[in-house]
């Protein structure tokens, strides 16, 4: 399979438009419906595109399902699931800017980590660049200048949620194949969020499922073109353009939800994107 990194970049670009899209209409129904019910019909239908990925790359769905640590599975599978609830919930208490704002220091958490919990080596220089980023999260957040809001601690979960789910599947590449992490994080998920989600159901008007059906339509195509970019290009090379979800969140926000992008959000969003950069350049330098 030949490399081609530039049409790594535009398949990367795209897929981030398509998950800012999904998260916006994620924040649309979560504001109307419970957002565990929203989550659970979202991966019944997330788990069928998996379940059909994983057959056709692994052969059959036996074959995609075996593995020899399927508790490690499992708890990736469930940890995303339970991620994107919390993450959803700090869109309605936030709003997709600072919600995403926060959340891009990601992967300073995965960084901050790798050492603890994958026993890999953090050098000086990726240790600032983690401070600094943290720096950036603190200004978003503003403590002691202005009231501070307990919501601001979501999406910072949700981020610690999602490192925490990073780890893991890196874990789990040591003996399993993509095919069947892939497979585990749809089924187990679609199965953790049925055996909560059937309790919270509501009843939904026919234009918002519409919406729904938008919202499942988007989340298979945006994981179907992430499948698409690792498959032309590396991922060091494409995943710095993963912030621009960031970017397309805010144009989202702003301009079709009435959001506001304050100073201080903008700073912190940058400092944290900065230095998360600088620390995927680092990782792939030392790589």
């Amino acid at each position: 399979m030949q490399t081609d990194t530039r049409l790594g970049i535009l398949l990367m670009t795209a897929t981030t438009f398509v998950f800012a899209v999904q998260d916006g209409i994620s924040r649309h129904l979560a504001e109307n419906y419970n957002v565990i019910m929203i989550v659970m019909i979202r991966y019944w239908f997330f788990a069928a595109f998996v379940i059909s990925i994983a057959k056709r790359q692994a052969g059959s769905i036996r074959a995609a399902a075996a593995t020899s640590q399927p508790i490690l599975q499992i708890t990736r599978g469930t940890l995303l699931a339970l991620e994107i609830c919390v993450m959803v919930s700090a869109f309605v208490l936030l709003g997709l800017v600072e919600s995403h704002a926060i959340f891009a220091c990601y992967p300073l958490l995965i960084a901050a980590l790798s050492g603890p919990v994958l026993g890999e080596q953090v050098g000086w220089r990726r240790w600032v660049a983690i401070g600094i980023g943290f720096v950036g999260v603190l200004v978003i957040l503003q403590p002691g200048f202005a009231v501070f809001s307990p919501a601001a601690i979501v999406p910072l979960v949700s981020a610690l949620m999602f490192a925490l789910y990073g780890l893991l599947t890196r874990y789990a590449a040591r003996q399993d194949t993509t095919a069947t992490s892939f497979f585990w994080t749809g089924v187990s998920g679609a199965v953790v969020m049925t055996v909560i989600g059937v309790w919270f159901w509501e009843p939904m008007s026919a234009g918002n499922w519409v919406w729904m059906g938008a919202l499942c339509i988007t989340g298979a195509s945006g994981h179907w073109l992430l499948i698409k970019t690792y498959e032309v290009a590396e991922a060091s090379a494409v995943q710095p353009f993963a912030y621009l979800q960031l970017v397309f969140a805010s144009i989202i926000g702003i301009t079709l939800m009435g959001e506001t992008l304050r100073p201080n959000v903008a700073l912190g969003a940058a400092i944290v994107v900065g230095a998360g950069l600088f620390t995927l350049w680092r990782a792939r330098k030392v790589a």
